[in-house]
C-alpha cells in the first residue's frame, strides 16, 4: 500500500510498472489466443467472437493473478521433482491400501514458511499434497499445517526441498530463520 504526504493509504496505486503489466498481458493474450485457435480448430470465421473473449479473459486474468516473476530454470528443475514424487505418492498410497498391516502413524505437522505470502505459498501448499503420504490441511501466514500418514517418515526434508524448488520457480531467495518456533 502506498501513502500520500498525510500518511493516508492510497489503495489504487499500481504495484507493478506499466511495462511489466503490458508484457504480462501480452504474453497471456497470446496464450489465450493459442488456446482459442486450438479450441476452434483453426477456424478463421470464429475470430469475431474470439477477439473479445481473448481480451476479456486477459483482463480478468490480470485482475485475478497479477504479474509475478518466474524462472525457466526453476520450471525445468521442479518438473522432474513433481513427476517423481507424484509417482512415489501414488505407489505409496496403493501399497498402503493393499497391505493394511503397514505401519501408519497419522498426525499433523506444522511447517514454518520461508516463502513470502501469496502465490508461492499457495503453489507449495498444492504441491505438498503430491508428496508421498502428505496432504495440506491449513494454510496460515506463519506455517503450513500438513497431515501426514506416517510421522516417522522423512517428509520434513521433502518439504524443505520442495520449498527450495518453489523459491527457484518464482525467482526468490529464501530467508531461513531457524530461531523462530511455531
Amino acid at each position: 500500500m502506498h501513502t500520500n504526504d498525510r500518511g493516508q493509504c492510497l489503495p489504487f496505486t499500481p504495484r507493478y510498472s506499466v511495462t511489466i503489466c503490458l508484457r504480462a498481458g501480452l504474453i497471456r493474450a497470446v496464450l489465450f489466443s493459442l488456446i482459442w485457435w486450438v479450441l476452434v480448430d483453426g477456424a478463421m470465421a470464429s475470430w469475431p467472437v474470439g477477439v473479445p473473449v481473448v481480451l476479456l479473459t486477459t483482463i480478468v486474468s490480470m485482475a485475478l493473478l497479477p504479474p509475478f516473476s518466474w524462472s525457466l530454470i526453476g520450471i525445468i528443475r521442479i518438473v522432474p521433482f513433481f513427476l517423481w514424487h507424484s509417482l512415489c505418492a501414488a505407489v505409496d498410497v496403493a501399497r498402503r491400501a493393499f497391505h493394511p498391516g503397514l505401519p501408519i502413524s497419522p498426525g499433523l505437522y506444522y511447517y514454518q514458511w520461508h516463502l513470502p505470502p501469496g502465490l508461492p505459498q499457495i503453489f507449495m501448499a498444492n504441491m505438498v499434497s503430491l508428496l508421498p503420504g502428505t496432504l495440506s490441511a491449513e494454510l496460515a501466514d506463519e506455517y503450513l499445517c500438513v497431515h501426514v500418514l506416517d510421522q516417522t517418515g522423512a517428509f520434513t526434508s521433502d518439504l524443505s526441498i520442495l520449498e527450495e524448488y518453489v523459491a527457484q520457480l518464482f525467482a526468490l531467495n529464501l530467508t531461513v530463520d531457524r530461531s523462530k518456533k511455531i
